[in-house]
């Protein structure tokens, strides 16, 4: 990882910002109404939101303002008709041409910490604004006491297909942490086992910790949460119990950025539908 990367990448918007800083204590999450159709030109809706419930949006909107749309051919396609409201955005997207689409947020960064001349403890860049690398020198004191610089990854994603799926839009790129799905995401079915890598800049994320949980947590008192551990090589696996609309939220962490950092941090989420055997 190079600092002109994090010059490139850290521009945020405030939106995409917000939603990130959110998701610390909340969950994240993307989803569309299904995930594989049928159809000439068939269209999906997507809700997307911050809650605290699985998938019942009632705490903070998911902006679409920094979402991509990636098409089966790689190239970027077209959000339609997205609304922002109280508690969820809503997008719908049409599937043009046969394959697997992607939607996904993803922001990458500085962040600090430390404490001032009275002991309170301060923080970069302030909650709801961008990483700007270029102001990082002049509002992080560099001899500011217990200054912890970190470099964050965060990315938002879930995938649709239409007709056969295609494997275009899980490529890697190599940058913060990705999931690698060894099965594809929009053929996973009930009582099968399914086998995943993380990757933190194309290298295996070892160690990284993951939960999955289904959704409807609304409608049941136990969150059911599956908890896994990546090995040497970023590979976790796990059998799908139920189908359903299921959360996944990995979280990595090492002391291999580049200065200023000195924490290389990165947080995927995904939404991924498991449908009956």
């Amino acid at each position: 990882m190079r600092f002109d990367r994090i010059i490139m990448t850290a521009a945020l918007s405030l939106s995409c910002t917000l939603a990130a800083v959110q998701a610390q204590a909340h969950r994240v999450w993307i989803v569309p109404s299904a995930t594989v159709v049928s159809g000439e030109s068939p269209w999906i809706p997507f809700d997307a939101a911050v809650s605290n419930d699985l998938f019942y949006p009632n705490h903070f909107p998911l902006s679409t303002e920094a979402m991509k749309l990636i098409m089966p051919n790689g190239k970027t396609g077209e959000i339609h008709n997205a609304h922002k409201s109280k508690y969820r955005s809503t997008f719908d997207v049409n599937l043009t041409t046969p394959g697997t689409y992607k939607v996904e947020v993803v922001s990458a960064g500085l962040a600090a910490r430390w404490q001032d001349k009275d002991g309170k403890r301060k923080f970069w860049p302030p909650r709801g604004k961008p990483s700007n690398p270029s102001d990082f020198s002049k509002e992080v004191p560099q001899q500011a006491k217990d200054l912890e610089v970190s470099y964050r990854s965060n990315r938002i994603e879930t995938w649709v297909t239409a007709g056969d799926t295609s494997d275009a839009v899980l490529a890697p790129s190599n940058k913060g942490l990705e999931l690698l799905p060894q099965t594809h995401p929009n053929d996973l079915v009930s009582g099968e086992q399914t086998r995943f890598q993380l990757l933190i800049d194309g290298e295996p994320a070892t160690g990284a910790t993951v939960t999955i949980i289904r959704g409807g947590t609304r409608y049941r008192n136990s969150q059911e949460e599956l908890k896994r551990t990546t090995d040497e090589q970023g590979y976790f696996s796990l059998t799908w119990k139920k189908p359903g609309m299921y959360w996944l939220n990995a979280n990595y962490q090492d002391d291999k950025a580049d200065a200023p950092a000195s924490k290389r941090m990165g947080r995927y989420t995904a939404t991924m539908e498991v449908l009956p055997e």
